[in-house]
């Protein structure tokens, strides 16, 4: 690879890095074909992208990048893949899901809304982290449920403000 066109790489590796906020890194050394392909459809299917790199590569673009990825890149050793997603438990659902029938990929590092993780033992808890959606969906969720109260209290009571009064007292209570 020339000195060009290890810039490059090194650029769209800082463009990714900055256009993504959730990055594994993972080992998925070992694994044969047919179970890479299927661990790329996985990742296909649940929005990831899976991409083979070069430690140094990134290691080059990360100290390039404005984000702060810590003591990420000491996980560089060895056979590197990087697993970009929207979600940040996407991939680690993923490579759980895998992980029933393989022992790789291995977890090595992630990158998620500016934290840090590192260690293969920290898989389940970030497939435990709720995703942006999920958090905003339990907010109007509690949001909600006062309202709710409120109106079935208005139709049980037959509208009178003592009546709704002890409805929403007994409710409480």
């Amino acid at each position: 690879m020339t000195r060009e066109e290890k810039s490059q790489v090194i650029e769209e590796l800082t463009a990714q890095l900055a256009d993504n906020s959730n990055i594994y890194l993972t080992d998925i050394s070992g694994l044969n074909a047919v179970a890479t392909s299927n661990l790329r459809r996985a990742c296909f299917k649940a929005n990831i992208k899976l991409a083979v790199v070069k430690n140094t590569l990134l290691e080059k673009a990360m100290e390039a990048s404005d984000r702060e990825f810590g003591d990420l890149p000491t996980t560089l050793k060895g056979n590197t893949s990087v697993m970009y997603s929207e979600t940040g438990n996407g991939p680690a659902k993923v490579i759980k899901e895998f992980r029933k029938k393989s022992e790789k990929p291995l977890l090595k590092g992630a990158f998620i809304e500016e934290t840090v993780y590192i260690g293969d033992d920290l898989l389940d808890t970030l497939v435990d982290i709720k995703s942006r959606e999920e958090l905003i969906g339990e907010i109007v969720g509690l949001l909600q449920s006062p309202a709710k109260n409120v109106i079935s209290a208005l139709k049980s009571s037959g509208g009178t403000i003592a009546g709704i009064v002890k409805t929403l007292s007994e409710r409480e209570g």
